[in-house]
């Protein structure tokens, strides 16, 4: 690969027709014409400010137009879009606008007060964009946006990347670094015309499969772009020209998606496990004739467990729909994969991995197949850099395995006789019980099989006994009730007794971040607070 991702999109642009769609949001539709042209512009607004390669653009925004308008035109800048979770409060956001050494902070309307706050805390940002709104004191994105439209005559490169920030188990956040080069490699997947075919390799190649109308079925991106599977999904779905689908509301909604999807014929989604599988399912089941999305095709999730019965639901409405459980992180994606039809078996947590091994923890030797033995998982290709401004941390999580590179995650599994990979959970999370290891999510999934349950956490507790006892919080269907003996029961009828908790406290909500992903710290107030 000789360029960079900038390039993608001008190929893009000149391959479809400018009046095709290129997002819709909420009943507006911006079309390729006016993605390039307002793409071009900010990008060239970039320059005339005096940014050099490689300047970071922090992009502190939900969901809506301005977010892809702004990653784009950043990467047509050569610049390094670096995303930031607009949960996080003002001392997390202080440290990654510093340690990414942003100079560029693009931030939804909404956080003026947040940016007025920070401004004078990060002098090394050299300009502050609002973003959908004006905001006194601060440049206005579509101020910005308003240029020469016209394709930009710069030489990009295949080093141009982005930062991914990732926070949960490394602490404060860290950068991944994803290069150009990389990200079209790991992208080729969802680049082809249908999952599983071959994907275009050059910009020609690309932009004669657009021509064609293959594989341009408009995508619904569930999660935030701010989060990796969001990202990856939609910024895939643009790289081939086809429409992504989003929505300005804050959180998932399942009928404002279905109603979308149902608009828009969507062919693909991404979501992020059952935090939004099990709502969607159950939106599907209240009104099925409200809604139509026998047109979709994939539905790509990753970050969070896919249950089996919720997976079977969705086919009573989506019968051809191809069910893609990615297992991937933010320091690598394909790890795995556990592809699902209407025609095949779901399983939990089970994945097919050709790049993918288990090894030990102490020396990164591989782990036999189907010795049931625990192991940390390690992939090799399609790495990122690693982290940025980091050597330390990168040097911890991406060895060097017989002379290959490889990537460990944390994440703890075994290998199967036939190769599979099944993934029992993240280390860091794990409960040590009188010496036996429990792994949350493998409880879990034991608790959300219960036919009242929507959703569970479980984490450990300081035990005098045993050092660490088993807890959840769980949240059930509308309207359910259900004891906490009654829970406990069914998981111990699944699982090992020392694996069920000994706590249970039943919640309205089970706290979860906007993507998906458990907040156990917050799952552990409401807790403490149940047991006061």
């Amino acid at each position: 690969m000789s360029f960079g991702y900038g390039d993608v999109f001008d190929a893009v642009a000149e391959a479809v027709h400018p009046d095709d769609p290129a997002i819709f949001c909420d009943g507006d539709t911006i079309s390729w014409r006016q993605f390039s042209a307002t793409s071009n512009a900010l990008a060239r607004a970039f320059q005339a400010a005096g940014f050099a390669p490689n300047a970071k653009v922090a992009q502190y925004m939900r969901n809506s137009p301005s977010y892809p308008l702004v990653f784009v035109a950043a990467l047509k800048a050569r610049l390094a879009p670096v995303n930031v979770n607009y949960r996080y409060g003002p001392d997390e956001l202080a440290y990654l606008l510093d340690n990414s050494d942003a100079e560029i902070v693009v931030f939804d309307a909404d956080y003026a007060d947040n940016a007025r706050a920070l401004k004078p805390r990060i002098p090394s940002v050299k300009l502050w964009i609002s973003a959908n709104a004006r905001v006194d004191g601060f440049a206005f994105l579509d101020d910005l946006t308003q240029g020469d439209g016209s394709k930009l005559d710069i030489q990009r490169a295949p080093e141009d990347m982005f930062l991914l920030y990732t926070g949960g188990t490394t602490g404060m956040p860290k950068g991944v670094m994803w290069p150009s080069n990389t990200w079209w490699d790991v992208l080729a997947a969802g680049r082809a015309p249908v999952l599983g075919m071959e994907p275009p390799q050059t910009l020609e190649a690309l932009k004669t499969q657009i021509r064609s109308g293959e594989g341009r079925a408009p995508v619904y991106v569930a999660p935030p772009l701010m989060h990796g599977t969001g990202m990856f999904t939609g910024f895939s779905a643009l790289s081939k020209g086809a429409p992504i689908v989003l929505t300005r509301n804050a959180g998932f909604h399942p009928p404002t998606a279905l109603d979308a999807m149902t608009r828009h014929a969507t062919g693909g989604m991404a979501i992020v496990g059952d935090a939004f599988a099990k709502p969607m399912l159950d939106a599907l089941r209240a009104e099925p004739a409200r809604y139509n999305v026998r047109a979709m095709r994939t539905i790509t999730s990753s970050g969070m467990m896919w249950s089996p019965e919720v997976k079977q639901g969705l086919f009573e409405f989506m019968p051809d729909v191809m069910l893609f459980d990615s297992f991937g992180a933010s320091e690598g994606t394909g790890l795995g994969a556990s592809i699902t039809t209407r025609d095949t078996k779901a399983e939990e947590a089970r994945f097919d991995a050709p790049n993918t091994i288990v090894v030990r923890a102490d020396d990164h030797t591989p782990i036999e197949p189907g010795s049931g033995e625990i192991g940390l998982v390690a992939k090799w290709g399609n790495l990122p850099l690693g982290y940025y401004k980091d050597p330390e941390k990168t040097a911890r999580t991406y060895v060097e395995i017989n002379g290959v590179r490889h990537l460990i995650t944390g994440d703890h599994a075994t290998v199967e006789a036939g190769g599979r990979i099944r993934l029992l959970g993240r280390g860091s999370h794990c409960i040590n019980s009188g010496g036996e290891k429990i792994y949350p999510e493998e409880v879990e999934e034991g608790l959300k099989t219960h036919p009242k349950v929507v959703d569970a956490l479980v984490f450990g507790l300081t035990d005098d006994r045993f050092g660490q006892s088993v807890a959840a919080v769980v949240s059930l269907e509308p309207g359910a009730t259900a004891t906490t003996e009654e829970l406990i029961e069914h998981v111990r009828g699944r699982l090992s007794h020392y694996k069920a908790p000994r706590r249970l406290h039943i919640l309205a909500q089970v706290p979860r971040s906007p993507n998906g992903k458990p907040d156990y710290p917050t799952a552990k107030e409401l807790f403490a607070a149940a047991q006061a």
